[in-house]
């Protein structure tokens, strides 16, 4: 009863505002099944996986940029919900230095959720030999005892994957 009372007059929206949303279209997979071992032993954290089928990624809930790496491979968001997390876009592509990524967003700029992050030609980074697998690690795990994360199927850009 007090539950929906709550829902009623307003108070189930910080529930609603503890999800991380997809930051791009794909199929979800366990961190597990990431190629690279800091990410599938969960070094920096637990998370999901995405293996995009779109080269355009968002902002996956409101919050703060707090880095905009320069090769533009991966952006780390201090959300308003508490979470701070990286959207990692595929594996080594540090490497690229930036060629084939085209960044929306600086360092400290404020983002709401579905905001444009960046933009990638997915085809020419495989064809350069780069998996695209796209790791989102929530950096602060212990902050977040029960999280959940939701793999094993297709979703679009800011589908609900992980409940904090």
């Amino acid at each position: 009863m007090f539950g929906a009372l709550k829902k009623m007059f307003g108070g189930g929206q910080e529930e609603q505002k503890k999800v991380i949303l997809a930051p791009v279209s794909g199929t979800v997979i366990p961190m597990s099944q990431v190629a690279d071992p800091t990410f599938s032993q969960e070094i920096l954290g637990k998370g999901v996986a995405i293996v995009p089928d779109s080269g355009v990624f968002v902002a996956p809930a409101d919050g703060e940029v707090a880095v905009m790496f320069e090769t533009k491979h991966a952006v780390s968001i201090k959300a308003d919900c508490g979470a701070e997390f990286i959207i990692h876009i595929g594996m080594d592509t540090v490497n690229l230095k930036g060629e084939h990524f085209t960044s929306f967003v600086a360092q400290g700029d404020k983002v709401k959720a579905g905001d444009k992050l960046v933009e990638v030609d997915l085809e020419k980074v495989k064809e350069a030999g780069y998996d695209v697998t796209t790791p989102i690690v929530i950096c602060n795990t212990p902050s977040f005892p029960n999280m959940v994360c939701h793999t094993g199927m297709e979703v679009k850009a800011l589908d609900p994957i992980i409940e904090l």
